[in-house]
């Protein structure tokens, strides 16, 4: 199986929220957009503001409420999860691990990439020390 295959499926599974709606909800305080991009990525392009960072490569540490990693913020009851990539195909694969686990997020179908293209918010990080 190849990387397109596994991210085809997951995205025929997985719930998408395409880029205008992301846009006219970005703001909403039940709403937690999560970045999972490299910081190099969001560094160079930017990031939502307002969004929570979660490294690709700890995500499943990070929400599992019996690990070590775990944050308090995806703990937080009454909210939506909304997982980025810059295109959509790294956040597809991240929320269908995250369903096998039993946690309910959907992801920006087409990533940040499209939201800077349709004039979403963005915010420039400072440089890094």
């Amino acid at each position: 199986m190849s990387a397109a295959d596994l991210v085809a499926e997951a995205r025929a599974r997985v719930p998408e929220v395409g880029t205008a709606e992301a846009i006219a909800q970005h703001g909403d305080p039940d709403l937690v957009i999560v970045d999972i991009r490299d910081v190099r990525e969001r560094q160079r392009s930017g990031v939502i503001p307002g969004a929570v960072h979660a490294p690709r490569g700890m995500i499943e540490f990070w929400v599992d409420p019996d690990s070590p990693y775990h944050k308090p913020v995806f703990a937080q009851q009454g909210k939506r999860y909304l997982f980025h990539c810059a295109s959509g195909w790294r956040s597809a694969l991240t929320v269908a691990t995250l369903q096998d686990m039993g946690f309910d997020a959907a992801h920006l179908r087409d990533g940040f990439t499209d939201w800077v293209a349709q004039g979403g918010p963005v915010e420039q990080l400072a440089p890094r020390g």
